[in-house]
């Protein structure tokens, strides 16, 4: 067994320096090979004392939108932590790299950690915007290039994965509870447990995988499958029919009272018994009396209006009397607009007959491939539905499956670098930057501004050019109300530099940046570019660089 699964718990969970919670696969080799072999020839060259300084940045927001939530910081802070080559790692490398190198490189890598290196970064759960870096990396050329494929992994799909659940979150209402029931359909085992994660992040309330609750606190949530209902084909299958009343603690035939409900319920309800199916009956008793204070039933197996509806409120009925309170139903298919509505409806009939108010209460639960454009569709048709469980669009961001964030050299040894291309896009803004979101008075961000380090940071009151890195006609004055700066130091000298913040705190952070944009910016219909801009000093370096690196065409 080599040094790394020794650090490893039962459930696979690296442990580093007494971290927990580290996820085993994120590790240095966790890369593309071409950062190991630039790492030699850096080294061959003798660059292993340049210093370099690296943005992490995305060029745009994703899902046709004009915002992006930065997350997944936490995690690349982790793997700073545990940076480290074990032995076994350096033998695999001696045997995969190209015949030719000197072991004294191999030495060097046993010996490389991430203690020299400086990392920047906005908050996480933080509304980021193109262009602007949302982390910056500092340090010995060769560790800071080897970095960047394990950084990019660990931000692009997090910040994905929590912008869409951000989305859903906004077109859902804050009144509507979010479920995300993906684990099944989410890419692996690691793409599961990082959408159960980030979704909570951009303002999901629960997830159905067990282990994500366990590993961040998540609250776990679930009801039953169709396979549930459909083990069940008569009420005679039935091994156990009594329950305990809550109050008196006196064992009671639950069946008898849901068939003596059902019976009244079909005059109130206008649906025949015959029509109803007695095994789905059975079914929800069975689950009702294995979790009398938290029924929640699937009611779309056979007929939702026919059988669904009339079998549960049969079974919730039963349980009052028993004194005890149903949750609500599932609905997983049909037409979730009407067949919500037609929920509610036959609730408030059933609380107004049988004078049981609390059944007014009752949540209904739709499923169902649910996408963003469904809910809104849903919204415009004046649905009943009090929480949606979303699974495949949401965890597998089918409208946008990758952020494209990209990790660019822009200085080194003090040196500014640019990267130019015929695409306007692709080109590099150089040197080592700062960034501020300039504020207006009623707390709206306004635009977000780069600089070069040696500016001095704007200031609340004063007017501030800004301008638009390429198109020389597009600038504006600014006059803040309020100037963020946008990075905190967050690792140095081999530790991390700030108090992390809890799943929950990052979560409330999400919501509380997303309410400093201005509507327009975040409706889900053409919504207005948020402008990024830099000074007139860097917008002036950056156009005087391209000027000397870009090549003279000559005619003849």
């Amino acid at each position: 067994m080599n040094d790394r699964e020794l650090s490893c718990n039962a459930g696979g969970q690296f442990m580093d320096r007494g971290r927990m919670n580290q996820n085993g696969v994120v590790q240095p080799l966790l890369t593309d090979l071409y950062q190991i072999t630039m790492a030699y020839a850096y080294w061959k060259s003798d660059k292993i004392d340049d210093q370099a300084v690296f943005d992490l940045f995305f060029r745009n927001n994703p899902f046709h939108g004009e915002f992006t939530i930065f997350a997944g910081l936490e995690e690349c802070l982790k793997f700073l932590d545990s940076f480290h080559y074990s032995q076994s790692d350096i033998e695999y490398l001696k045997q995969t790299l190209p015949e030719g190198i000197e072991n004294e490189f191999f030495e060097y890598l046993g010996n490389l950690t991430a203690r020299e290196v400086t990392l920047y970064a906005i908050d996480e759960g933080t509304v980021a915007f193109p262009r602007v870096p949302i982390i910056k990396i500092e340090g010995p050329l060769i560790i800071v290039q080897i970095l960047e494929t394990t950084l990019l992994t660990l931000v692009n799909y997090a910040s994905l994965m929590a912008t869409n659940a951000a989305r859903y979150r906004m077109v859902a209402g804050k009144h509507v509870n979010l479920l995300e029931f993906g684990l099944r359909r989410a890419q692996g085992p690691d793409g599961g447990l990082s959408a159960s994660k980030y979704s909570y992040t951009g303002g999901f309330d629960g997830t159905s995988n067990v282990l994500a609750g366990k590993l961040f606190n998540i609250p776990v949530k679930g009801t039953h499958a169709h396979a549930y209902i459909t083990s069940f084909s008569s009420i005679g299958e039935l091994k156990t029919r009594l329950l305990k009343h809550k109050q008196t603690g006196v064992m009671e035939d639950l069946l008898e009272h849901a068939v003596r409900h059902r019976g009244m319920l079909s005059h109130v309800l206008d649906v025949s018994t015959e029509e109803s199916s007695e095994g789905e009956l059975a079914a929800m008793v069975s689950y009702a009396i294995a979790f009398p204070d938290g029924f929640m039933a699937l009611v779309d197996t056979y007929d939702v209006k026919r059988s669904g509806l009339l079998n549960f409120s049969a079974v919730a009925l039963a349980l009052n009397d028993l004194g005890y309170h149903a949750l609500g139903i599932r609905i997983d298919s049909g037409d979730l607009a009407y067949l919500s509505c037609l929920a509610r409806e036959t609730f408030e009939k059933v609380a107004e007959r049988f004078k049981v108010p609390w059944f007014n209460k009752l949540t209904i639960v739709a499923s169902n491939d649910i996408n963003e454009d469904t809910i809104l569709s849903l919204n415009e048709q004046g649905h009943k539905i009090d929480c949606f469980g979303i699974g495949t669009h949401l965890v597998t961001c089918q409208r946008q499956p990758a952020l494209g964030c990209v990790y660019k050299l822009v200085e080194i040894n003090g040196q500014p670098r640019i990267k130019l291309s015929q695409d306007v896009e692709k080109v590099t803004m150089p040197g080592n930057k700062n960034a501020y979101r300039l504020y207006s008075a009623d707390g709206h961000a306004l635009i977000d501004l780069l600089q070069k380090v040696s500016e001095p940071p704007p200031a609340v009151g004063q007017k501030v050019l800004c301008r638009h890195p390429f198109q020389e006609s597009k600038r504006a004055y600014v006059i803040p109300s309020h100037v963020e700066s946008l990075y905190k130091v967050y690792w140095k000298s081999g530790k991390i530099c700030q108090q992390l913040p809890t799943l929950e705190q990052v979560r409330e952070k999400v919501q509380i940046s997303l309410k400093t944009l201005r509507n327009d910016h975040k409706r889900t219909l053409n919504p207005t570019p948020y402008k990024v801009s830099v000074s007139d000093n860097l917008y002036n370096f950056i156009h005087d660089l391209w000027l000397q690196n870009a090549p003279i065409g000559e005619l003849s």
